[in-house]
């Protein structure tokens, strides 16, 4: 499958992609945007899309959701083209008379981007939720890894299983809306921050520790699970119409691995102050880079991925100007203001 050719290819569609996606835009560049996630928001939307975000500018505090749903309308007056559920995997350079070679990524699903220059914001890399022993069988009819939405759950039986911010933040977003919502975690320590776990105590969720999933059953979908618990004789048996799994993920650059780039423990790509790599035509922006002096935040993000978008319209036309300009300069043409 080929894909239209864009000028900017964007992967990674986390709050800093989606914000590039909006400043390519600004910058008139036709831009398509990869991520391996079936949705937009990478790790804000997995993994924290209710818990609020306080060091947003312009906002005393953002939830991850309605972070990402403005960045999306932002982007959008600009029309860019997503592609999800696919990873970036093959790079191809296709030389070009008069001006920078091509760069044709092709992607899990077979689609072949061509592109004039490529910005990875890929935060921690292609993550992947870390399974469940027990149920994998329900996947898709119960077990879940991530709760997108909480509609999907009102009036269910809940269980969710881990002890990090995920589970701790999503028992507490489900058990308004669902049945009933119990949280099992192995041990009786909680990683999840502090303030969340007083919350979830004084909550109604049932909160069982020292203990695991050891069974799921059901006609089809999941209808109950077996919970052994540490100390007691027998498990427990509970009804369950839905299984989130919250223990964590595994991430990895995988096949950006294989592009050339120079990596910083393995893990981060290597930049200079125009969010360059040391191939030509690729930039890089986010949590996924490293420099001296790195700081890893959201708002660090924004900042830098500006800075490889307006680095790469150069390299895409060397006629080009670096600066933008500013947004009010032109008040008539500017796009409209983005509802908070």
């Amino acid at each position: 499958m080929s894909a239209p050719e864009v000028d900017l290819l964007i992967i990674g569609a986390g709050p800093v992609g989606l914000f590039g996606a909006y400043y390519a835009g600004v910058r008139g560049l036709r831009t398509a945007v990869v991520d391996s996630l079936s949705q937009v928001g990478g790790q804000v939307s997995a993994m924290y899309p209710e818990k609020q975000i306080f060091d947003i500018a312009g906002f005393p505090a953002v939830s991850g959701r309605r972070l990402v749903a403005n960045l999306v309308e932002q982007a959008a007056q600009y029309d860019p083209t997503y592609l999800l559920g696919q990873e970036a995997q093959r790079l191809d350079r296709v030389p070009r008379d008069g001006g920078p070679d091509l760069l044709v990524v092709k992607t899990s699903a077979g689609t072949e981007i061509a592109a004039g220059a490529v910005v990875v914001t890929g935060g921690i890399g292609t993550f992947t939720p870390r399974p469940l022993p027990a149920g994998e069988e329900f996947l898709g009819n119960g077990l879940e890894y991530f709760v997108p939405d909480s509609a999907e759950y009102a009036g269910k039986d809940v269980v969710i299983v881990g002890g990090g911010d995920s589970a701790v933040d999503w028992a507490l977003m489900l058990h308004p809306v669902a049945r009933s919502v119990t949280l099992v975690h192995r041990r009786a320590a909680f990683r999840a921050h502090r303030g969340s776990v007083e919350r979830l105590r004084a909550s109604p969720v049932e909160v069982i520790v020292n203990a695991q999933v050891t069974a799921t059953t059901g006609d089809g979908r999941l209808e109950r699970i077996e919970v052994a618990v540490t100390g007691e004789e027998g498990k427990r048996t509970l009804p369950c119409e839905k299984l989130v799994a919250a223990l964590g993920f595994t991430a990895n650059l995988g096949p950006l691995r294989e592009w050339g780039i120079d990596l910083h423990d393995n893990r981060h790509l290597v930049v200079d102050s125009a969010m360059r790599t040391n191939v030509p035509g690729i930039y890089a922006a986010g949590d996924i880079t490293d420099y001296d002096g790195k700081v890893r935040l959201i708002a660090v993000g924004f900042g830098e991925v500006a800075t490889a978008v307006n680095n790469a319209a150069v390299h895409i036309d060397p006629n080009a100007q670096l600066f933008p300009g500013h947004s009010t300069d032109n008040p008539a043409s500017a796009p409209q203001p983005v509802p908070v």
